[in-house]
């Protein structure tokens, strides 16, 4: 299973993020064993440093709430990076999405699209969102699945940085009813053994902050997968 670190933006630095109460939000090096600082350069180090990861997800969380933006910031760490992959949640709408650089992939959060629109392509990953049992966003982006793209998060925003656990009620009858597609699980995983129960039930990818931080998942958890 694919395990994709998250970096969330607000105010040029990196915060930690919990239950989605993005106001709240403090600088990860308040929270975080990894770093001493939280900009974007002093984390993608700890990253690397921690596991030669492939894929990283990144939120512009000024962008989605709209007040401002890190465009320039993540771009940068795109043309620094060749060699990695970012997926970028910046509350783009699916039809004014821009061009893209060759290794980034936009994401698609139900929770900032303001009306629904059927993908004309599906080349993006689209993010079911959910706040408690709530979905976020009109619900065609959740009936519709023969629009859907090939990936596709569950993210059960309440559970971001809570530390309960991952939500399997929700992830378990996507995965039995879509079997063609690859589902990424988002929210309260907390250590390698909620990473092996996601690989059992099926789950192709885990979007992943809180625990690493906190060194609930070290590289031997990750060796392991």
């Amino acid at each position: 299973m694919q395990i994709v670190p998250v970096i969330d933006l607000k105010d040029g630095l990196v915060v930690h993020a919990v239950r989605g109460n993005r106001i709240d939000y403090r600088p990860i090096h308040t929270f975080s064993s990894l770093i001493k600082h939280s900009s974007l350069e002093a984390v993608m180090e700890s990253f690397l440093s921690l596991y030669a990861f492939k894929q990283f997800y990144i939120a512009d969380l000024n962008a989605i709430t709209g007040t401002g933006s890190h465009q320039t910031l993540i771009e940068s760490l795109l043309k620094n990076h060749p060699e990695l992959d970012f997926w970028v949640d910046n509350g783009s709408q699916l039809t004014d999405l821009s061009s893209r650089l060759p290794n980034q992939t936009w994401i698609i959060g139900t929770e900032s699209q303001q009306t629904y629109t059927a993908p004309a392509s599906k080349d993006f990953i689209l993010s079911l969102d959910y706040q408690d049992h709530q979905q976020i966003g009109d619900s065609d982006w959740f009936n519709n699945s023969q629009y859907w793209p090939d990936q596709i998060i569950i993210m059960t925003l309440n559970r971001v940085g809570s530390n309960n656990g991952p939500d399997f009620d929700k992830l378990r009858p996507f995965i039995q009813q879509h079997p063609d597609k690859q589902f990424i699980a988002a929210g309260g995983i907390r250590n390698s053994i909620d990473l092996n129960d996601l690989q059992k039930l099926g789950v192709h990818a885990a979007l992943v902050s809180t625990a690493l931080h906190n060194g609930g998942i070290n590289p031997q958890s990750l060796q392991n997968l």
